[in-house]
């Protein structure tokens, strides 16, 4: 591997600075006037080559955290997994990473800022000389902390594809590659840097991602860095559930979210991040599970393309409805189960599935109310039918009866009077479910029974309030 890069002058590029944003360029400019070097990396070159504005605008530089802090009034150091200088310009973050010297993944694979990898470090941490309090692996060489800094030359080994291996150097806006990355961008290909079972094996969200840029960029895996994925899938299973929650967003809810589904399913991926919902999916009765999440994931890519809002909630839901479904079948609950057993189902997949994708409560709470919200669509006749269009789960419950519908599991006029019921005046609502005839409600579908007002004895009267 070549130890200098191949230098692409100004001339020899389509980067413009009017399409970098300008806070980092002010990084990049300070970094510069302090004597250090500072570049923009990774996906924010890749997509500015590519015509498309980055998510983020990431630097790397070859002064100290310490150092990017002292420059930076506005800057605040985080990470035990990886120590990173944050500088704020309002809401608009610049992260400033100092080129590290052994192979680790790329900071958009780090965890969130609320795990225990992404707390904050306190101002005056140190790290020891020891090379052994810098870097960790585990048994299967997955690298648990890296932070032993190192140049330009080193730092580019440790990112993980070539096409997220460039620098655009501030010095005189040319592009620096190390890995044939400028190539790799052209073709449209995405290509692991050094040998790939190594690299997926130190670490195997670089599968996930391999996938998620595949599906967002419309690149080609190169024929070597896809061969081990397959084999190595079972990895994710040692991945932090925190982790692949996150991923699952990026995969899921960035826009491109059913050909990332697709890919997953190809590679063998799902699997290890669903094994419920995988295992529903190979079996005949709960088949349109399958095709309801596909289907789901084409309506959410709409609406983030229309520039409308989606929700954690609603995924979650669509991704574990056919784990559900065959847990109560497992229940042996009957063809009409009421909303206990639902809910026992709901709890036990949700438990499950904490184990491999970490949901957080303020999404697998609303996901299991807007599954428990389905049977009461059966009940269309009196007054009380229309108290479901006043709950808060209403929405994207009603969303999901007709995901239901579109693949024949809920009937197509039961969706649509829930559809024709939301536009009409009040009075026609009334006099709609007033003139059905009388039904039942499936058993518990309106939930626990409410308590009796105990009677007051005495003269105490009610208090203010109650």
């Amino acid at each position: 591997m070549p130890s200098s890069p191949v230098i692409y002058p100004r001339s020899e590029h389509s980067i413009s600075r009017a399409a970098i944003s300008p806070n980092a360029l002010k990084v990049l400019y300070r970094l510069k006037e302090a004597g250090y070097q500072g570049f923009l990396v990774g996906g924010a070159v890749r997509d500015l080559m590519l015509g498309v504005t980055p998510k983020d605008f990431d630097v790397a530089t070859n002064a100290l955290p310490e150092e990017v802090r002292r420059l930076f009034r506005n800057c605040r150091l985080i990470g035990r997994r990886f120590r990173l200088a944050h500088v704020h310009y309002g809401s608009d973050i610049i992260e400033v990473a100092t080129f590290r010297a052994a192979a680790a993944p790329e900071r958009e694979d780090a965890d969130g800022p609320e795990s225990d990898l992404e707390a904050e470090a306190p101002d005056n941490s140190v790290y020891p000389a020891d090379d052994s309090a810098h870097r960790a692996v585990d048994v299967t060489g997955r690298i648990l902390r890296d932070n032993i800094y190192g140049t330009i030359e080193e730092d580019v080994w440790r990112r993980d594809f070539a096409a997220n291996g460039l620098y655009y150097n501030i010095e005189d806006f040319s592009i620096w590659d190390f890995v044939e990355g400028v190539s790799d961008v052209r073709a449209r290909r995405l290509k692991l840097i050094g040998d790939p079972e190594t690299r997926y094996r130190e670490d195997p969200v670089r599968m996930l991602r391999a996938v998620r840029f595949a599906a967002k960029l419309d690149f080609t895996i190169e024929s070597n860095t896809e061969r081990p994925i397959i084999k190595l899938a079972n990895l994710l299973e040692g991945v932090p559930p925190a982790r692949l929650f996150d991923e699952s967003l990026k995969l899921f809810l960035s826009g491109y979210g059913a050909k990332s589904y697709r890919l997953l399913q190809r590679y063998q991926l799902f699997a290890p991040m669903f094994p419920r919902s995988a295992a529903a999916f190979s079996l005949p009765p709960y088949a349109y599970a399958h095709e309801m999440l596909d289907l789901g994931l084409q309506n959410t890519d709409a609406r983030i393309a229309a520039d409308k809002p989606v929700t954690p909630t609603f995924l979650f839901a669509v991704l574990l409805f056919g784990a559900v479904l065959r847990e109560m079948n497992e229940q042996k609950v009957g063809p009409a189960p009421d909303v206990t057993q639902l809910m026992q189902a709901c709890d036990t997949v949700l438990k499950a599935q904490q184990l491999r994708v970490a949901i957080p409560r303020r999404f697998s709470i609303p996901m299991r109310e807007l599954l428990m919200l389905q049977p009461r669509f059966n009940r269309r006749s009196g007054v009380k039918a229309l108290s479901l269009l006043q709950h808060p789960r209403f929405r994207a419950a009603y969303d999901f009866l007709l995901l239901r519908a579109q693949v024949g599991v809920a009937e197509p006029a039961l969706a649509q009077w829930w559809t024709d019921i939301q536009i009409m005046p009040q009075e026609e609502r009334v006099a709609c479910v007033q003139a059905r005839p009388a039904e039942l409600a499936p058993e518990g579908a309106s939930g626990a029974p409410k308590r009796k007002r105990r009677r007051r004895r005495g003269g105490a009267g009610r208090q203010s309030g109650a």
